[in-house]
């Protein structure tokens, strides 16, 4: 079994669920998490993961949305601000290796990311989620485009599925820390 694994199943409560919220910010993902403890293998973790995200909800998932910050947010007080609401220096370490190509960027990029962002809030009501590991700015900026076109019922779907997964990433990134 994988030595992490092995010691959050072994861990308190509140331990394991701060484990969890690092991964994904929705409480009541994470307290699903700790529920089916012991988790046996690596591969169980990720089902459990996934089945558990399934029973979420929309209060769940804009729970979880809310703990990211903005793709390309470049903004010093925001940032902080995004830091500090946080439960761990996991979460906030691996959102900036998932945004690393947004920081590299030029800068009408990063002007169109911010326009796109606000609109994006205003139409839908939620921050725009992007699984952003591997895609450069201008992919995350063609895919904003593409996604302000939908109705709320399918984007809310969509932003579900790419937090499921970084959920997913960010477990196995846990796993090898």
């Amino acid at each position: 079994m994988n030595a992490t694994l092995a010691a959050w199943n072994a861990a308190g409560e509140s331990e394991a669920l701060d484990a969890m919220l690092a991964c994904c910010g929705s409480k009541r993902w994470a307290a699903a998490m700790v529920a089916m403890r012991p988790i046996p293998s690596v591969v169980a973790l990720s089902e459990a993961a996934d089945r558990a995200w399934r029973t979420m909800l929309e209060s769940d998932w804009l729970e979880a949305f809310a703990c990211h910050p903005r793709i390309g947010e470049r903004n010093p007080a925001l940032v902080a601000t995004y830091a500090s609401a946080q439960s761990s220096d996991w979460s906030r370490a691996w959102s900036q290796q998932e945004q690393s190509s947004a920081s590299t960027v030029n800068q009408s990029v990063l002007v169109e990311l911010a326009e796109g962002n606000r609109l994006y809030e205003e139409k839908f009501g939620f921050i725009y989620i992007v699984c952003a590991t591997g895609k450069s700015a201008d992919e995350m900026l063609a895919i904003l485009k593409r996604r302000l076109a939908s109705n709320r019922d399918a984007e809310l779907r969509e932003a579900a599925e790419q937090q499921r997964q970084i959920m997913q990433i960010r477990l196995g990134k846990w796993l090898v820390e």
